[in-house]
Order: C-alpha cells, then structure tokens, then sequence
C-alpha cells in the first residue's frame, strides 16, 4: 500500500513537471516569436524595386543592444523622416520585461553614423510600426495600435521626441476590430490608408477628404482577401515617377518572411487597381547573421542623387534552450 501511495505521488510529480517544462516551452520567453532577433538597417538601389545592401553602410545601424533606457529584446519596423537637421528614425522597441512594443528615436546627420536617443512614445497597450510623415507644416504619426481598439493619429508638439493623440480615425468594432499596420497616403487631393484585418488576413482600404476625420471603407475594400502572403503593409508608400508602389509582408511559412511590391494601376475615390512588381520579392532573408532568416519592413527614400535608399529590418532567430 505505501509503494503504491509513493508510486502515486511519484507519478504526479513527474508529470507536474512535464507539464511546467511545456508551459515553459509556449510562453513568451521560449516560443519561436520570443527567440525572434529583430534589428534595422540600410538598403539601396536605383528603384524602390531593386535594393540591396548598401556599400557604404555597415548593417545592422541599429540593434537591441543600443536601446540605453529599457530592456530591449528587438528593433524593428523602421520609418525615417528627414528635415534639414538630419536624419530622424523612428522603430518599435520590443520592452522585453512588458513584452510590448514601444517607439524609439535615432538621429543621423549623415546617414550612416547613428546614435540611439531615447523612447518617445509609450502606452498600456502594444506599439509598433511607426509610420511618420509631414503634412501641413506638421510632423504625425500613424503606428500600429490594433490592440487600442482603433487606428490612432499622433502629431508631434516638439519634433521629434514629443507626441500627442490628435484623433482616433478609425474606430475597431465588428471585423475592423483588430486592424494592423496602417499606411497612408495623400493622392490627388485624397487621403488613402491600407491596413490589414489580422483575423480575416484581408487588407482594407478607407478614404477621406481630410486627414484626421471623415474616413469610410473604400468601395472596393477589401481589396485582397484571406492572403497571409499579400495582404499585409510592408511599410511607407511610395511615388516613383508618377507611379505608387505598395509592399506587402509574406508571412508564409511564417511571419516576417519577405516582402513583394505591388504596381497600383488605379486608386480613385471609387476605383481600385494593382498588379504584381515581377515573380520575385523585392526583400528575402539575407546572408548575413542579422536577416538571415527574414525581413519586413521597407521604408524608401529618393536622395538629390537620384539613388533610393530603404530603411529596412531582418531577423534571426536564437537557439531553443530546450532543444540545446
């Protein structure tokens, strides 16, 4: 009877600890996503639809290890904006004790030395995907805030480090509840903002005659429908002669793969057209350590020299310490 009482408790203690090894394994310290090591560098090319590693560049620019006022696990997401003081960069910092993403700052007066300034924006809930521009002789800034029940509108009170909600412009209820990655663009007199349903994996278009209100779905939205591979912003829209560009994340087989362009043919208040840039993506894992396993985000900038340079990001994924 005693044998069979210790065999008993034996038994529960064994699988016990079976079962806390397992939760160990799913949580966030151990999953795949977890061991993701996200960092931000320089690309260019003579189009916005051929970049590769820039020469002069020494890549990654930016890393978790420069992040001086949290604990960073990773940067990712870049979005650069350039005034006559600079170059100022703006990313999602991942706060490694919160497990929620914040937006840093760097600054560059040359592009190719940066310096790590500070978080400039944080919340209760998660952040991401910074996407910055002027309009109006003000600096906003649309990030990723799915998890805010909306699509948030920030302006900047002092450039680049203060930032205030000026308008919540699209409200999340029914399947626009969860929508990701917004990106936005002014075109013929009309404000246009892509952004993705995480659920459905459908990418929606909404338009608007001003910027901080009035926005409605796009007769043609969603405009790509249950495509993990198409459907989601890969980051800042782009005009190239007289064409708009968009990027597209692929998260097949798994999240941040690689990134496609899209030729749109037609973007009317009414009308919706696009078409594939080319068979091939425009950004795949490289061959370095830093991307090595996949990258996207694309931010594109034509320079006085005519030359494109892209803001980009690339990960690789650490070692299972269960598997090791």
């Amino acid at each position: 009877m005693l044998i069979s009482i210790i065999l008993f408790f034996l038994i529960v203690i064994a699988v016990s600890l079976f079962i806390a090894r397992y939760r160990k394994h799913s949580n966030k310290k151990t999953d795949r996503r977890s061991r993701e090591t996200w960092a931000i560098g320089i690309y260019k090319g003579p189009s916005p639809l051929q970049l590769s590693p820039a020469a002069d560049i020494s890549n990654p620019i930016l890393t978790a290890k420069d992040v001086t006022d949290i604990k960073a696990r990773f940067v990712a997401d870049p979005f650069m904006i350039q005034n006559k003081e600079g170059f100022h960069l703006f990313f999602e910092v991942l706060n490694d004790s919160s497990d929620l993403g914040e937006i840093g700052y760097a600054f560059s007066a040359d592009s190719q030395h940066w310096q790590y300034r500070n978080i400039i924006l944080k919340k209760r809930f998660h952040l991401s995907y910074p996407y910055v521009f002027f309009w109006d002789n003000r600096y906003y800034m649309l990030p990723e805030c799915s998890d805010s029940g909306g699509i948030q509108l920030y302006e900047a009170k002092r450039f680049p480090d203060q930032w205030e909600l000026a308008a919540t412009i699209l409200k999340g209820n029914g399947r626009f509840s969860a929508l990701a990655d917004p990106s936005i663009i002014h075109y013929k007199n009309r404000w246009y903002l892509f952004s993705y349903a995480i659920k459905s994996k459908n990418l929606h278009l909404f338009s608007s005659d001003a910027l901080n209100d009035g926005w409605k779905e796009h007769p043609k939205s969603p405009i790509i429908t249950a495509s993990p591979q198409f459907a989601r912003p890969a980051g800042k829209l782009v005009i190239s002669d007289g064409t708009i560009y968009r990027y597209a994340q692929d998260e097949t087989p798994h999240y941040g793969t690689r990134v496609w362009a899209f030729r749109i043919t037609e973007l009317t208040e009414l009308m919706y057209n696009e078409e594939a840039v080319g068979d091939e993506p425009i950004l795949q894992p490289g061959n370095e350590l830093w991307n090595k396993d996949g990258m996207h985000t694309v931010d594109a900038h034509k320079s006085g020299s005519g030359e494109w340079m892209a803001f980009v990001d690339g990960f690789t994924i650490k070692a299972d310490p269960l598997t090791v």
